[in-house]
């Protein structure tokens, strides 16, 4: 059991899980639809341009993911569930702003990936940080 005697707050953890899921697979529909909009015929993952930036943050997504979710679940368990639940926030707003952003126009990505990556970092480093002090070493 996750951040035991913390109360119910870790429900709020297990919500913003979900809507980073329900969030990635919405950019998986939009890969889809770009996919049939822009002509590129599957397996194939280039030959335009538009449809290549859909797809770029879908897999940019998916990279961030593969941290995210551990990260965000051990700084539950060891630090903070509101907190974790609030930088979990961020990442969900980052990644939708870095959707905006690129499919749009590439170079414009950078505050998008920041408000992800940046949470990422902090959940990570502050869930080991807080494991590792209680060890009994």
């Amino acid at each position: 059991m996750l951040a035991s005697g913390k109360g119910g707050t870790v429900i709020f953890v297990d919500l913003v899980i979900g809507i980073a899921l329900l969030e990635f697979l919405y950019f998986g529909f939009a890969v889809g639809k770009a996919r049939d909009k822009y002509g590129v015929k599957a397996p194939a993952t280039a030959g335009n341009e538009m449809f290549e930036r859909y797809f770029r943050v879908q897999m940019n997504t998916l990279e961030q993911l593969i941290v995210f979710l551990p990260s965000i679940l051990l700084f539950a368990r060891y630090a903070e569930p509101r907190i974790a639940a609030a930088l979990g926030l961020v990442f969900v707003i980052g990644r939708a702003l870095y959707f905006r952003a690129y499919t749009r126009d590439p170079g414009a990505r950078t505050l998008g990936f920041a408000l992800s990556a940046l949470p990422v970092v902090i959940l990570l480093v502050g869930g080991l940080i807080r494991a590792a002090l209680q060890l009994r070493l």
